[in-house]
């Protein structure tokens, strides 16, 4: 990503989205660290709670296996596996069951075939190469005698932003399932669903601040193209 270092423009337009991520990672992290010592009145760890609800949901096909880090929790359409972490996969907390709640929210957005989510898995690709060929190619038309060369630096990257609006519904409606599963499910108390929601909540304000922080840098490098034609 091109980020000049004084140019007081990218600081300016960069700035808000800037600090909402921040925000948003230090809310994600001090709710998981919250929540995650609160003890689910069930007693049931990540994995039973996942093996419960994709059974809840009729997904027994679905796996179920460990992965490193700490809230690397995701589900793999590709090969209709849920991926827990240490930390969710072995505790008894209510943050724990919010999260795995979440995952199994998108399989059964993967099962449904649910539209938001078959794009954005189509997208991947797409975003792999333009979020670091995109800069890239901006850069050297910036430089170059050709001046269509920072429009397709420019279009590539912006699959970053078309990755990250997509993403929105995505997240939000997993989340929506994730709580509705809990309490269908009785897995949890009504005061334990909106101690996971909180936690749902904060992870879902991070995608917002992505959407947001690509924006920002698209912003700037139309910017950046108008400076050159004047």
């Amino acid at each position: 990503m091109y980020m000049p270092m004084f140019d007081p423009l990218y600081y300016i337009l960069a700035l808000p989205a800037l600090i909402l991520g921040l925000w948003a990672q230090f809310k994600v992290q001090s709710s998981y660290a919250k929540f995650s010592r609160m003890a689910n009145r069930s007693g049931i760890t990540g994995v039973e709670a996942a093996r419960r609800l994709l059974a809840f949901n009729g997904l027994n096909e679905v796996g179920v296996e460990g992965t490193g880090g700490q809230l690397t929790d995701h589900y793999d359409p590709r090969n209709k596996t849920l991926f827990l972490s240490a930390g969710v996969a072995q505790t008894p907390s209510v943050a724990a069951l919010g999260i795995v709640a979440h995952e199994v929210g998108h399989a059964v957005q993967d099962h449904e075939g649910y539209g938001p989510l078959k794009l954005r898995s189509g997208l991947v690709p797409v975003v792999q190469i333009g979020s670091w060929l995109g800069p890239i190619i901006f850069i050297a038309g910036m430089f170059l005698p050709f001046p269509n060369l920072s429009l397709i630096g420019l279009l590539l990257f912006s699959g970053t932003l078309i990755f990250s609006l997509v993403t929105l519904p995505v997240e939000f409606n997993a989340s929506q399932r994730a709580v509705a599963m809990l309490t269908d499910s009785g897995l949890v108390s009504y005061e334990e669903t909106r101690s996971a929601k909180k936690v749902l909540d904060a992870a879902a304000l991070t995608y917002v601040a992505a959407a947001a922080q690509a924006i920002s840098t698209i912003l700037y490098y139309v910017m950046l193209m108008g400076r050159r034609r004047d």
